[in-house]
Order: structure tokens, then C-alpha cells, then sequence
């Protein structure tokens, strides 16, 4: 059945997010302030919830992707149904007390700091002191050898480049030779799974899925700290926090969305690469896209999951859903959607995991257009970067290990939307006329081509984040934290709910949003002070020095009988361009 003709199920919304690959420069800041933003507490010194990875390379933790060994994700068992690669309920029962599947310290890496008191306190001598490195975990000396970022610009370099798990299957197609090596930054967060194994796999029924938003979080009160979610994740973005015995992930920083603004990550990323946005998905058929039998279908089975939000028969069905009418209206314009299912230009993160990744990548031309360019070859010819896609096969199968289970043809159609966009706008930004066969060539119009242009290129703040604020009407369900999954029903292989081996405790503590409302009003106030009703407080970092904007210096006191004042001249009745003099 056409997609457009197929009946709408139960529809839901999730926010999702798109990271274009060709603009990340591997600087790190998104990882340095959720660090510091959600991570720099005791026991959780190893945990980056955001990490930036060098592709080829081992990835944090190392080698992750190796299912073999780690056993994450879904699997389709002997009779075609989806199963949790590291077994069901009664697997877990018999195990519960022992679980072997988990990366160990060495795999994530020991954290440490410096013996920075050696250098403060050290007296006069003639070698300079040296502040060695101390464990976190044990407090003694130790040699670093290992971190969340070590691969960094070492990709394809035999060091590490060929511990790659991908690479097993390009591997004779490539030669690590230093100058042949080819390289691209990864960030990765939580992917905040439509069919999240690590929810599935859970005893204790602690990690759940919002049905508001889609957002995958830990309830605190109900974690026994089983771990079964850290071995259940593919992706390896479940954390154990040893000091509190609980587990922790990323959180899509939700009191930030709700109040509608985006991630610290996103908020911080120096390239402006990341795009947030509410998309509509049909939930009723999210089992039948994880159960396909084959993985490169995956891909292409997912995206038929999201649904058109200008469809009327989508619209219909989502207010039927309860879905407010504003969050309707941000999912057509959300960049996400348009990404993926509009321009055609964004894949999941292996798909063949069967999680429903919901964080997607425009994966990076990059190493073909260097490839044209170290030839001498104008890169920006269309010509020259097709047949650079035909012929530089190694980043393009490397591409599909990481974006369609090893299919190359949508990264080789990707590649080549995106190779036409940078023709055809060249001849636009030269003033020459544009040719209309560049976008035809690839399935597009020149006009929408431009749009994708705008959005991947000149997209402004409010282009890149569409994040629709929270309702009141959802405050009940959002600070109960509601634990209904999309595959949370009877007969499904969802495992939400209360389990057998833990209840929760009590009610739950939500994370109160005053705060990041305060942050919103800052962000989006056109005024020096900010917020509004704190009118003593001033924003620095957008003064440019000159004026006096208000609550910047002491209130004004009159003094008839001196000229002289101790605070600035009051702009009502003097010249706004004459300083104050100073008072001695």
C-alpha cells in the first residue's frame, strides 16, 4: 500500500535531532559544557553523555559497535520476531546477579586529574616542578594512556585506525598509509530510540520513553542499578554512576526543551551543525519497521515510520492523539523532518541495531571533495564530484557500515544531492545562470535545492531549533514521568512497567523549570537587562561598551547644591553623549 493511501495508526510526537557532519571541526566544546552542564559530579568523572569521535577509530567506549561481544541492540530470533540480542526476561532472571556483557573501566577509560598542588607549592628550585597525572579513582599515579578522545585526528593512522569495527569489512580496500588516510568527527549523544533496547532490557522498568516528547530517561527511584540497560544499549550511552549505584544517561536536556530552548550541546556547537525538531511518527508501526529481515531495508523502513505533518489525515489523527495544536504546527516546520524525509540528505546511526535511532547525520562530503582537490581537479564541478563518488568507494562503504547496515546506495545518493547543491549554487553566488539540470539530475528542484541550501548553509536560530514549549495541560504526565514505550503493550516486546525486581520508591522529585525559564527570557529578551523583571541584572556579554544601559552602575542621587554627582548624569535633562565626571 503507498504510503500516502496507508491508514494513520496511533500517532505520536519525539523530538529528534540532525547533526551535518561537514561542520564539525572536532573542537569539542559540545562535549566540555554537557560535561559541565550534566556530569562533573562524583561518580561520574568517566561519563560523557556528549563525546565527539574520529572516524576511523575505536569510538567511546572502545569498540562498542562490536555486537559479537557486547550483545545490544534487537535481533530477529529463529521464527522472524524481534528479540533483545542479550535475551529476554528469563535469560535476565537467571543472570540478574551476574552480568559479564559490560565494558570494564579500561574500555571507557580511568579518569584522572593533575597534582596541581605540586606546582603551587613547590619552593624555589632549579628544575621546573612536574604535575603528575592522579587516578580519580584511586588517587595514585598513574600513565595516561587512554581517554574518551584519544582517536582524535589519529584517524586511518595504524595506531588506531585499524581497530576499527567497521573497517572488518573495507578493510582490504584500504591501506593505512599516513598519506591516504581519510578522517571526519562524530559526535554522539543518547539517540533517544523509537524502540529503545535499553528500556526493554531493564528488570526494574527505571527507564522509560515520555509519551509527550519521545525523550528516553532514567527514573532515579526505581534504578537497582541491575546495569542490564548499559549491556542492552548498542550504542553505549547508558552510564553507571559507582558512587550512587544508579544508572544515568543523557537526558536530550529536557527542562531546557521544555521550555523551549534547545540542548546545551546544540546551544554551545561552534560549527552550528546541530538541528532540533519535533517530527509526528506512526507508533502502531514502529514494530513492523524494527522486524524487516533485511538490515539494509532498515533504513528506508524507519523513515516510512515519520509521517507527513502536513498531511490532513496526520494532522486529524494527531489532535485526535491529544497532541496540542502549536506542536503540530512546529513539527511542519522542524528542520529535522525536512532533513530526512523532504530533502532526502540525513540516515540514522546503524540502523541494523533496530533501536529506531532518532538522532540522524548528514554524513560528510568532505573526504570526496579533498580527494578531487589533491588532484588538481576544480571539486566544485559536478562532474568531477560524481565520478569522485563512483570512484572513492572507501569513504562511501565505510559510510553505509556507520548510516544504512552496509548499504551504499542511499549514502552514494546523499553524497550526490549534496555534490549537485554545491554546483548549482556556485553558479548562483558567481551570477551565473543557474542550471536546472544539476538538481534534476539528483530528484530535485532547483528551488527546493536552494532551500535545502538555506537550511544546511544559512539556516538562522530559529531555522535550526523549532522547539515547541511544554503545555500545561502535560505538566501532570511530564512530572509523573509517564513510562509508556512504543513497544510497551501486550503481546510487544517492550518491557516497561514495574518488574520483579524493584519498585519504585516513592513518588519522583521533577526537576523544576523555573530556572530555564529564567535562561529562555535571557536568550530571547532584546533588552541589555535581562530577564525582564530583574532589571538590576546585565548581560555583558552583549554590551558593546558604549551608553549606560540601566542597572549597570548605582542609582542616580541628587544633589542640588553639587554639581559634582557620584553617579551618572541623568539622561533625561543632560546630553546622553556627555560623561559624568568622576568624583574624587
Amino acid at each position: 500500500m503507498p504510503r500516502s493511501e496507508a491508514p494513520v495508526g496511533r500517532v505520536m510526537a519525539q523530538m529528534a535531532m540532525v547533526m551535518n557532519l561537514d561542520k564539525c571541526i572536532g573542537c569539542h566544546t559540545c562535549s566540555v559544557t554537557c560535561k559541565q552542564a550534566w556530569t562533573n559530579r562524583s561518580g561520574v568523572e568517566y561519563v560523557w553523555f556528549n563525546n565527539v569521535e574520529t572516524r576511523p577509530g575505536q569510538g567511546y567506549p572502545r569498540r562498542y559497535e562490536d555486537q559479537d561481544t557486547w550483545r545490544g541492540g534487537w535481533e530477529l530470533n529463529r521464527r522472524g520476531r524481534l528479540a533483545l540480542k542479550a535475551g529476554g526476561r528469563f535469560k535476565k532472571l537467571l543472570s540478574i546477579f551476574s552480568n559479564p556483557k559490560l565494558p570494564a573501566l579500561d574500555d571507557y577509560y580511568e579518569p584522572w586529574t593533575y597534582d596541581y598542588e605540586t606546582l603551587t607549592d613547590a619552593p624555589l628550585q632549579e628544575h621546573s616542578p612536574v604535575a603528575r597525572p592522579k587516578s580519580l579513582i584511586t588517587g595514585k599515579d598513574m600513565k595516561i594512556s587512554w581517554s574518551a578522545n584519544w582517536d582524535d585526528d589519529l584517524g586511518g593512522s595504524p595506531d588506531h585506525g585499524d581497530k576499527d569495527v567497521l573497517l572488518a569489512g573495507v578493510a582490504e580496500k584500504v591501506k593505512f598509509e599516513f598519506e591516504q588516510t581519510f578522517m571526519f568527527y562524530l559526535p554522539r549523544i543518547c539517540e533517544h530510540c523509537l524502540n529503545p533496547s535499553c528500556a526493554a532490557s531493564c528488570p526494574s522498568g527505571a527507564i522509560y520513553k515520555r509519551t509527550e516528547d519521545g525523550i528516553v530517561l532514567v527514573d532515579q527511584d526505581r534504578c537497582r542499578g541491575w546495569r542490564m540497560c548499559v549491556s542492552g544499549c548498542p550504542y553505549k550511552k547508558v552510564y553507571f554512576n559507582h558512587r550512587t549505584g544508579k544508572a544515568e544517561k543523557c537526558t536530550f536536556c529536557f527542562p531546557r526543551v521544555e521550555v523551549g530552548i534547545p540542548t546545551v550541546c546544540s546551544e554551545t556547537c561552534v560549527g552550528r551543525l546541530r538541528y532540533i525538531g519535533l517530527v509526528l511518527y506512526d507508533a502502531d508501526r514502529v514494530l513492523e519497521a524494527a522486524s524487516v529481515p533485511e538490515d539494509t531495508d532498515l533504513y528506508e523502513a524507519q523513515r516510512q515510520v515519520l509521517l507527513d505533518p502536513n498531511d490532513p489525515q496526520v494532522v486529524a489523527a494527531a489532535e485526535r492523539e491529544g497532541i496540542p495544536r502549536d506542536w503540530i504546527e512546529a513539527a511542519q516546520r522542524s528542520p529535522v523532518h525536512a532533513l530526512i524525509n523532504t530533502y532526502k540528505v540525513a540516515l540514522p546511526l546503524h540502523p541494523e541495531y533496530r533501536t529506531m535511532p532518532m538522532v540522524w547525520y548528514v554524513p560528510p562530503l568532505s573526504p570526496v571533495v579533498d580527494a578531487v582537490r589533491d588532484t588538481g581537479h576544480d571539486a566544485e564541478d559536478r562532474d568531477n564530484l560524481f565520478a569522485a563518488v563512483d570512484a572513492l568507494r572507501i569513504p562511501v562503504d565505510y559510510l553505509a557500515q556507520l548510516f544504512t547496515a552496509g548499504d551504499p546506495a542511499p549514502v552514494d545518493a546523499v553524497l550526490r544531492r549534496l555534490a549537485a547543491m554545491r554546483s548549482y549554487m556556485r553558479d548562483i553566488n558567481l551570477g551565473r545562470e543557474p542550471d536546472e539540470s544539476i538538481p534534476a539530475g539528483v530528484g530535485m528542484a532547483g528551488e527546493q535545492m536552494y532551500d535545502m541550501y538555506r537550511l544546511l548553509a544559512l539556516a538562522k536560530y530559529d531555522e535550526r531549533y523549532v522547539i515547541p514549549p511544554a503545555h500545561a495541560e502535560q505538566a501532570h504526565r511530564l512530572e509523573e514521568l509517564a513510562t509508556e514505550c512504543s513497544l510497551d503493550y501486550e503481546g510487544g516486546p517492550g518491557m516497561g512497567g514495574s518488574g520483579p525486581f524493584g519498585e519504585s520508591s516513592g513518588g519522583t522529585s521533577p526537576i523544576a523549570v523555573e530556572n530555564f525559564r529564567m535562561l529562555q527570557t535571557r536568550q530571547t529578551s532584546d533588552t541589555l537587562a535581562a530577564p525582564d523583571d530583574k532589571a538590576a541584572r546585565v548581560n555583558l556579554l552583549n554590551w558593546d561598551g558604549k551608553g549606560r544601559p540601566e542597572g549597570l552602575f548605582p542609582p542616580e542621587r541628587h544633589h542640588d547644591a553639587d554639581p559634582r554627582r557620584t553617579g551618572p548624569r541623568d539622561t533625561d535633562s543632560h546630553d546622553p553623549g556627555q560623561e559624568s565626571e568622576p568624583q574624587p
